[in-house]
């Protein structure tokens, strides 16, 4: 076997593993063990920016914010956060002030024009939807 070919092999495997195993966790995993990832993110993902990669790759986790091809936070839709205590806030997701697994909106917080809402931490998001 060339050694171009166990290269190639090894190229494989790696992006099976970020698609199979270090997406999926993202996705699922508390903010809490994302912030730890995150310090460690150039041992376990390489040279990529977990603003670019960690972070999205979290927010997927609801379809409705998450746009593959900007990489990042859709803000161009209104949508309706459900918390898990039941409570629900709409606006228009800020992708600026939206850091770290803490998600921001932009609202009309009970008829007094447009300001921020939040933040709240991706693990007290129970839903999102477009609204």
């Amino acid at each position: 076997m060339s050694s171009a070919t166990v290269f190639t092999d090894l190229v494989d495997s790696r992006r099976e593993w970020i698609e199979s195993v270090l997406k999926p966790w993202c996705r699922s995993a508390a903010r809490r063990e994302l912030l730890a990832a995150e310090q460690e993110w150039v041992d376990i993902a390489g040279r990529a920016d977990p603003q670019k990669t960690l972070w999205p790759w979290a927010w997927s986790r609801f379809p409705v914010l998450y746009v593959d091809d900007l990489g990042g936070l859709e803000e161009t839709y209104r949508v309706t956060v459900t918390l898990r205590d039941g409570s629900r806030r709409t606006g228009y997701p800020d992708a600026r002030r939206s850091v770290r697994g803490e998600l921001v909106l932009l609202g009309d917080a009970s008829g007094q024009g447009l300001c921020n809402l939040g933040p709240w931490s991706i693990d007290d998001i129970a839903n999102v939807e477009r609204s």
